[in-house]
């Protein structure tokens, strides 16, 4: 279910948020006009396109996943408390999971070979923990092309990717409790002794590229000391110098599982979790997991070198593109900004049907975002009624996203009202929110496009075959795919031929 939530986020064309400090009494300021994004003919495949592979609306639960820590932390305690007692699961008998194993060993230069511990975890992975290995078989088809292409280019196995999964639950903004952070795991000093960049705005142990980049380096320096794969992994984890001690502890043995008793905890149990991992990955059509769609891929996508200093949400509202897609695309930069720094290289990800329009617009989005940032440098007692704000308490299944739309407000706005530096929320948490009608600006001069509809400030609109939110808005001055979706309660993105759209008069 949630591969479906990544295919959508890479071709839904969305606008989430809505621009801050605007209500009723308060100056709309317009929206730039984009470029249409072809011709009628191009119009009609991608609206085919979308049809083809999107026929379910996204669902809430699929962003809850995106925006959880839960499949991390799922992942970690199966290591940490791993287990190698026997467990009982008939559908995998001992000696096909070794002619199994023998073969995979033979395709890999991994040791995998059978040992009644190996056995326990793979069963007790097969039988407690079927949901979560489903779910991230569904991630991996977006990043095990980017991670095969890297450790190609480095010489590595290509096993290798199976290590994101037991590192970070293929969770790019992951955090470990001493810090490591990443889809692979990087403490902060050998992030930086590989080239990974970590700012107030930036987080490069958080960029997909860049961190696969710097792992597939430190892998195979620790190959060069080791000369043994599995070392090497158990190294990564715990660091040479823990290793080296495990092998003179243990009377100079160099197998793994000679060794394990003598290494910490949790790299005691990070050799078997991948090799599970790896054998469940490799037969799991075998053991009735699904097999994700192969058409969405990383390479999908497609990167800008930014010219000045923007932000997540004024790409959004300027492009169409859902502000939750954006973060996934793009989740290295903490705050959701990405900076313009002289002599550094700070790009944007997009989705590559909007890279075209993106830099046919650039000036005028820039010039929205400057005036954004123009408008945002006024003190909070004067955009804000400090009386009227109210408090939110978190629910099972919230995240940022979802809140913001709730209120009509921005995500990054709730993030600096609340002092918090990530997406992550907890159940119960507390949230201080400015609701769209509640806030004030200096300026006090209605706007007429931002009234509820109603019989005299309204036209209707009749959807025709090929037309999409996007296409719409482009129709009408000042208008946009929030606004559509706002006065006619659309949640999605699908619209058909004949429904009756009510449009504000601009």
């Amino acid at each position: 279910m949630l591969f479906r939530f990544f295919t959508i986020l890479l071709l839904f064309n969305v606008t989430v948020c809505l621009s801050q400090m605007k209500d009723s009494t308060s100056v709309v300021t317009k929206k730039l006009s984009l470029k249409p994004l072809g011709s009628l003919k191009d119009s009609l495949l991608i609206k085919k396109v979308e049809t083809d592979l999107f026929a379910a609306d996204l669902e809430e639960k699929w962003l809850e996943e995106l925006y959880s820590n839960s499949l991390y932390d799922t992942i970690y305690s199966s290591i940490a408390d791993i287990s190698f007692e026997e467990v009982d699961y008939p559908e995998l008998s001992t000696e096909l999971l070794k002619s199994r194993l023998a073969d995979l060993s033979a395709k890999t230069p991994f040791n995998v070979e059978y040992n009644p511990g190996l056995e326990s975890v793979i069963k007790s992975y097969l039988k407690n923990r079927r949901n979560s290995f489903q779910k991230l078989i569904d991630l991996s088809a977006f990043y095990f092309p980017l991670f095969e292409r890297e450790l190609d280019i480095y010489d590595l196995p290509l096993e290798i990717k199976y290590l994101a999964i037991v590192e970070s639950a293929l969770k790019p903004r992951a955090k470990s409790r001493v810090g490591a952070t990443g889809l692979w795991q990087f403490m902060y000093t050998t992030g930086k002794m590989y080239g990974l960049d970590v700012t107030s705005y930036v987080d490069e142990r958080s960029d997909p590229i860049k961190s696969t980049e710097a792992a597939a380096k430190y892998l195979s320096k620790l190959y060069e000391i080791f000369g043994d794969w599995d070392l090497a992994l158990a190294a990564y984890n715990s660091g040479p110098g823990n290793v080296t001690k495990a092998i003179r502890r243990s009377g100079g043995y160099q197998n793994y599982w000679n060794i394990r008793h003598n290494l910490p905890r949790e790299t005691a149990g990070y050799l078997p979790a991948f090799l599970a991992t790896m054998y469940i990955f490799e037969y799991a059509e075998e053991h009735g997991f699904k097999k994700p769609r192969p058409e969405v891929a990383f390479f999908e996508t497609d990167t800008i070198r930014v010219k000045q200093m923007i932000t997540l949400d004024q790409i959004s509202e300027q492009t169409g593109v859902a502000m939750e897609e954006l973060q996934f695309l793009n989740p290295s930069y903490k705050l959701d900004i990405i900076p313009y720094v002289k002599g550094e290289n700070y790009t944007l990800r997009l989705p590559r049907r909007i890279v075209g329009d993106f830099v046919s617009n650039e000036d005028s989005i820039y010039a929205y975002a400057k005036a954004e940032f123009n408008k945002r440098e006024k003190p909070m007692p004067q955009l804000f009624d400090a009386d009227s704000k109210i408090t939110y308490k978190v629910k099972s299944g919230d995240f940022l996203g979802l809140v913001a739309r709730k209120y009509a407000v921005r995500v990054s706005d709730i993030k600096k009202w609340n002092g918090l530096r990530s997406n992550n929320l907890k159940i119960g948490q507390r949230l201080i929110i400015y609701p769209k009608n509640t806030q004030r600006t200096i300026a006090s001069t209605a706007s007429n496009s931002s009234k509820p509809i109603t019989s005299t400030n309204a036209k209707t609109y009749t959807v025709r075959s090929g037309d999409s939110l996007w296409s719409i808005s482009q129709k009408f001055s000042g208008v946009s795919v929030q606004n559509i979706r706002d006065w006619n309660g659309i949640s999605g993105s699908k619209l058909k031929p004949g429904t009756k759209l009510k449009i504000s008069k601009t």
